[in-house]
């Protein structure tokens, strides 16, 4: 009896080493062929294509792409998922022994193992902890076919629509249309012609506004007529290859004349008189801030006399005034507006003037018996320029200027009323405010004000 179970026990344990054994060579035979498999069809595909070095060759015929599969068909990649998986609660010891002859992609004969095909595999999160088994055993296996890593592809873009190209196939058939023989034509020879991208704007504004005012010397109420005239040209010349770089320049002249009747030294006196020159250069800092520079020279071009005198106000480069701004500048670009708001701690200011036969040079910041000035402070510019109608614009322009113990202001608004394409009508506000100048019988207050409404021609171009 005891002989018997020893027998029986001998028998067993004897079958289940060739079981194990047999098992052991069943999965080392797959593993060999999953590899052997990955070998054979990795240097027939890319010996073929060589798709990973050119992705524009054509791929084999009869290979029909599936994205879901793409980490068996590229060079060896170490990928983090087969590790992460690995590590999972989902894995469980012995998944590796485990691995069925359907694991493997090598297409055997029917008779020794099961043929593979996509259509039978599920989609999604199955396949994809499928691939990873199939990796994470490739990996312990053949570690130094491993040639590539993950972390190579970290900084790689998805293409977009955009970025794809469809081409369409090239149909091959016979044309029976076709002329065997056809006669040749001359062909012409084209030039191509590539233009450079031009980043200047430049426009053009000028107008003759006029006004008149006349009475009667009896007129029950009293005063005289008068007549105006106003002259203005804008010039611009704007720099912008909408990247970084912006530099703005604008040339403005403005001359106006008015009767004086009640005046017995003038027959004629000015009524606007401006020669102004702007330049700005701004470098983009973020989204719509830039470091500016700017700069502005004005003076004006006739003589202007006060009342029933000689005594000489102002003239041609009396005074002549520089400007030099730097800040940042904080600009808004709509479709019927343009904004720009620009704050400068460092600003500098030149005055000069000509002649010495100012009378109240105070009233330019300049002591008297002195023909210059410089004035250092801080200083805020604000442009706007709003369609606010189809026929009615708005164009501002402030300037604050402060060295801390003296104040300028100035605050010019223009109101363009188009009528047509060549008549318009304008309404000009000019208010200042300087506390620089000397207080005199004639002058209480530090606060100044100009208007003028004209009508007439204008044309932009």
């Amino acid at each position: 009896m005891i002989m018997r179970k020893r027998l029986t026990i001998m028998m067993m344990l004897s079958l289940i080493m060739v079981m194990t054994s047999a098992q052991n060579n069943s999965n080392t035979q797959v593993m060999k062929a999953f590899s052997d498999s990955l070998k054979e069809f990795r240097a027939s595909y890319f010996a073929y294509s060589r798709m990973w070095d050119d992705l524009d060759m054509p791929a084999p015929r009869g290979v029909k792409p599936n994205p879901n599969y793409y980490k068996l068909f590229v060079p060896p990649t170490f990928y983090l998922a087969p590790i992460e998986q690995a590590y999972s609660f989902e894995w469980q010891p012995g998944d590796r022994l485990l691995m069925t002859s359907s694991d493997s992609i090598y297409h055997a004969k029917s008779d020794t193992m099961p043929s593979f095909e996509f259509v039978d595999l599920q989609e999604g999160a199955k396949v994809d902890r499928w691939i990873n088994r199939m990796l994470l055993n490739y990996y312990l296996d053949n570690p130094r076919d491993v040639v590539g890593n993950e972390l190579y592809f970290a900084d790689s873009k998805l293409l977009d629509d955009i970025q794809v190209v469809n081409v369409p196939r090239e149909e091959k058939f016979k044309n029976y249309m076709k002329v065997e023989n056809p006669v040749e034509t001359a062909k012409a020879e084209s030039e191509v012609l590539v233009l450079k991208p031009n980043f200047w704007t430049k426009t053009a504004a000028a107008s003759m506004q006029f006004s008149q005012y006349g009475i009667s010397d009896n007129w029950y109420q009293g005063g005289e007529s008068t007549n105006a005239l106003l002259s203005e040209i804008k010039l611009t010349s704007n720099y912008d290859d909408r990247q970084k770089v912006q530099f703005e320049n604008s040339l403005e002249l403005k001359i106006g004349f008015i009767t004086a009747p009640s005046d017995t030294v003038h027959s004629w006196r000015t009524n606007a008189d401006l020669f102004r020159l702007n330049s700005k250069l701004g470098v983009r800092a973020i989204k719509n801030l830039y470091y500016t520079i700017a700069a502005e020279f004005k003076t004006q071009f006739f003589a202007n006399y006060k009342t029933n005198s000689n005594d000489l106000v102002s003239s041609f480069l009396s005074p002549a005034q520089f400007d030099l701004s730097v800040g940042m500048d904080y600009k808004l670009n709509g479709t019927k507006y343009k904004l720009s708001l620009m704050g400068a701690p460092f600003s500098y200011t030149f005055v000069y003037l000509k002649s010495d036969k100012i009378v109240n040079p105070s009233a330019f910041n300049v002591k008297p018996g002195r023909t210059t000035a410089s004035l250092f402070g801080s200083k805020v510019i604000a442009d706007l320029d709003w369609a606010i109608a189809k026929n009615i614009k708005y164009v501002s322009k402030f300037e604050y200027f402060t060295t801390y113990k003296k104040v300028t202001a100035s605050w010019e608004n223009t109101f363009d009323f188009k009528l047509n394409r060549y008549l318009s009508t304008k309404l000009f506000l000019h208010a200042r405010f300087d506390d620089g100048v000397t207080l005199t019988e004639d002058n209480k207050s530090y606060f100044q004000f100009k208007e003028m409404l004209t009508f007439g021609l204008a044309y932009t171009w």
